[in-house]
Parts: structure tokens; C-alpha cells; sequence
């Protein structure tokens, strides 16, 4: 039987390495994501490139690459300065490559180079990404159109219980003389988690809304990287569509986040937010003294112009009743000289009668006088006819017993001690007699 041609395995595998020599005989530039990452103590650094795009998640490529000792420190050291990050698993990066296949070992990249700004517009990339497709699902002004309340003292914080941004928002808090309810929940600010972290903190407290007046998401400075998920579309649209006004200090200015961006307020750092709520507790304080000073000052004007409307009326008053009372005084006049004037007529037409009309005569003058001035001081007989003391001294007595008065002589038994109140002074006595037998 004739044997068909063939490679030995090792005979294939140097002719594929040759064939990749030839085909890429330079380094060439590759665009990938870091998957994998570890430094050896020899100082290597090995990695996994893949790229991501195949179905269920798994990598539509991949391949082994590796930075020598003598690039690394260079390369990872320019990278850093370039983009204030440290090369790190789930970065898309664009390495210049050499390709290498070895017959034990297969395909694999030696990392030349590094470009920092590959890196870096990808994270533009995905924030310009966020801010469209947000804008598109209009989304984007929910979270500012709430408004911030004038008095914010029950604040809902998203942060790292351990962070110094955290410490430092509640020791800005405390040094005001405002009571402001504090309330952590707790989330990782960084790394691989922090997204699903924050969304997490941010819809236990949406559970809880009506406790709350605002939302703190605060955490200190950081790189991009750290700051990266802040851009990311799940956790700013959860902070757009937020139903509590929602404060951001994520203590970084050279760029504005997304979540900056869509939240009620953007504020520079965790102190910042804390300053803020400050403020407003500060300013509310004030408006409160000032309307004091302006209830006091209206009080006060309405009391004195409504003294001054009392003592116009009370002169009013005065004035009235001297009037009336001159006026009856002149009537009285007019009433005496026409009275003067008909008695002396009468006197003299009928100054033959007899004894007995003229004392009729002097009777009808003096009833005439005495009505006239029973009118003047009607008023003052009206008042003092009801006063006790005056009835009592047309000899009427108040009988008591123990301090109550008695009206019914039927109701004292005989030989009862009463109290007998006369005008002038006090009687003691004893009841012989009540009546009942008569």
C-alpha cells in the first residue's frame, strides 16, 4: 500500500512559524481588552488579550502575550503618567506587537509598546456613548427637573463606609449646629464591583424614598479608571431616573462625569456636598430669624395703631357725651325759663285763686323739675339701684349659713346658727322659728 505524504507535527508547526516570520516580519499595532494580568518575580509580565463580540459572552478571539522585563518598567511607567492609570485587567488597549509561534508553546505577542491614547479616547468613547443614548431616551434632565428641597436634613449617603470622602462629609456635617440625619449605604466606590455595587446602594434607598429629603454619592479623588464607572450607562441612567434629587462629590475636577452630569446637583468633593447642605440649613435659619423680626416689627405697629385707634374712639366718646350732656343741660335751661315764664303768667292771671291751686300750681312745677332731672341721671339710678349695699340699707338683711346665703326659711331647721349681713355690720342668731308650723 503506498504511503500518503505527510508533515510530522513539529514539521508543521516550523512551517507555520516560518510562514508568520514571513507574513509579519515588523511588529505590527493590535487593538484588545486585558483579561488576564500577573507579573511574575522575575519581573515578566504575562497577559491574556482578548476580544469580546462572540455569542453568550464568550470571546470572539484571544491570544497569550508578554512584556519582558526590560519593557515593562519603561512601558508601564509612561502608560501611567499618560492616563493616571495603572495597566489593569478590562482595559482596551492598542499594543505594538511582535508575533512569535513556537512549536511547544503556539501563538503568542511580545508587547513592544503601548499607546495611552488608544486607551483613553475609549473611555471618551464610552462617555459620549452614555450622554447620547441617555439624551435619546429622555432621561437626561429627570433627575435636575426634581429640584433640590429648601431644607435638606434627612440626607441618604452612597459611599465606602471606610472612605476618607465619607469621614470627611460627616465631619463637616457635625461641626454645624443643624441636626442632620445621616444614613450610610454602604457600596464599593472602585474596581470591578463598583457599578454593580452603587446601583445596588442606590435602589435600597429608593425602597426607603419617603425617608429621605436627598441622595449623597460621594467618594474621594481617583484616576479614570477608578472613575469609570461613573460613566458607565447602567449607573447614570439609574441616577437620571433617580425619584430623590441626587448630589454628587466624587472629588474630582479635571472631568465631569456622566453621573455629574444628570444628577439635581454637582458639587466637587464629599466636603463639598456637606458644605452645600450646610449652606442651605444656614440660609433657611436666617430667612426664619428675618421673619421673626418682621412679625415682631408688624406686632408691634399694629398694637400702637391700634392703641391710638382706641384712644381716638374714647375721646370720641368723651366728646359725645359732654355734648349730650350740655344739651340736656341747655333743654333743661329752656324747660326752667318757659317754666318761669308760664308761672309768672299763671301768677298773674290767677293770683286771686285760692290756697289750693297754688299748691297745686308748686306741686306741678316741682314734678315737672324732678322728672326733667330723673332723665339727666337715669343712667346713674339705673346703676345704682342694683347695687346690694344700697337695698340692704333700706333695711334688708343677707341670712347665711357657712358662708352660702339662704332664700328658703323652710329649708332652716329650728335652732340652726345663721349669720345675719346688715348694712352696717354683722349679726349672729339662732332660728326659734322657721315657719313651718304656721
Amino acid at each position: 500500500m503506498e504511503q500518503k505524504k505527510h508533515f510530522s507535527l513539529r514539521e508543521l508547526q516550523l512551517a507555520v512559524r516560518e510562514r508568520l516570520s514571513e507574513a509579519f516580519p515588523l511588529p505590527v499595532w493590535v487593538a484588545a481588552e486585558i483579561s488576564e494580568m500577573k507579573v511574575n518575580y522575575s519581573g515578566h509580565c504575562y497577559l491574556e488579550l482578548v476580544e469580546k463580540g462572540g455569542a453568550n459572552g464568550v470571546p470572539a478571539a484571544k491570544a497569550s502575550a508578554v512584556i519582558w522585563r526590560s519593557h515593562y518598567g519603561p512601558i508601564a511607567t509612561y502608560f501611567a503618567s499618560q492616563t493616571g492609570e495603572q495597566l489593569a485587567v478590562g482595559m482596551k488597549v492598542l499594543v505594538r506587537v511582535t508575533i512569535s509561534y513556537h512549536e511547544l508553546y503556539g501563538l503568542s505577542f511580545q508587547i513592544q509598546d503601548i499607546d495611552p491614547t488608544y486607551t483613553l479616547g475609549d473611555w471618551e468613547q464610552q462617555r459620549q456613548q452614555t450622554i447620547a443614548r441617555l439624551q435619546e431616551e429622555g432621561v437626561w434632565d429627570m433627575n435636575r427637573e426634581l429640584g433640590v428641597p429648601r431644607v435638606p436634613q434627612r440626607v441618604a449617603i452612597v459611599s465606602s463606609a471606610n472612605a476618607a470622602g465619607y469621614q470627611d462629609f460627616c465631619k463637616e456635617i457635625a461641626r454645624s449646629p443643624y441636626r442632620v440625619e445621616l444614613t450610610l449605604f454602604d457600596a464599593f466606590m472602585q474596581g470591578n464591583g463598583a457599578e454593580d455595587s452603587i446601583i445596588e446602594a442606590l435602589e435600597r434607598v429608593a425602597d426607603r424614598a419617603d425617608e429621605f429629603d436627598i441622595v449623597a454619592l460621594i467618594r474621594g479623588g481617583g484616576s479614570q479608571s477608578d472613575l469609570a464607572c461613573f460613566n458607565s450607562y447602567r449607573l447614570c441612567a439609574h441616577v437620571a431616573q433617580f425619584p430623590l434629587p441626587v448630589l454628587t462629590g466624587i472629588g474630582h475636577d479635571k472631568d465631569e462625569s456622566v453621573a455629574d452630569m444628570v444628577a439635581a446637583r454637582r458639587l466637587k468633593t464629599p466636603t463639598a456636598v456637606a458644605a452645600w447642605v450646610v449652606e442651605q440649613l444656614t440660609e433657611f435659619d436666617g430667612e426664619l430669624e428675618a421673619l421673626g423680626q418682621a412679625i415682631e416689627r408688624c406686632a408691634t405697629e399694629l398694637l400702637s395703631s391700634e392703641r391710638q385707634r382706641l384712644e381716638r374712639n374714647a375721646a370720641m366718646i368723651v366728646t359725645q357725651s359732654m355734648g349730650a350732656t350740655r344739651r340736656l343741660e341747655l333743654t333743661l335751661e329752656r324747660y326752667r325759663a318757659e317754666l318761669r315764664r308760664a308761672t309768672e303768667k299763671l301768677l298773674s292771671n290767677e293770683r286771686n285763686r285760692t290756697s289750693r291751686a297754688d299748691e297745686n300750681l308748686r306741686r306741678a312745677i316741682d314734678y315737672f323739675v324732678r322728672s326733667e332731672r330723673d332723665r339727666l341721671g337715669a343712667v346713674a339710678q339705673a346703676v345704682a339701684a342694683h347695687d346690694p349695699q344700697r337695698i340692704m340699707a333700706l333695711g334688708f338683711a343677707v341670712v347665711s349659713i357657712g358662708g352660702h346665703a339662704v332664700s328658703d326659711a323652710s329649708q332652716v331647721a329650728v335652732g340652726t346658727e345663721v349669720s345675719v349681713r346688715l348694712a352696717k355690720g354683722k349679726l349672729k342668731a339662732k332660728i326659734t322659728d322657721n315657719g313651718k308650723n304656721n
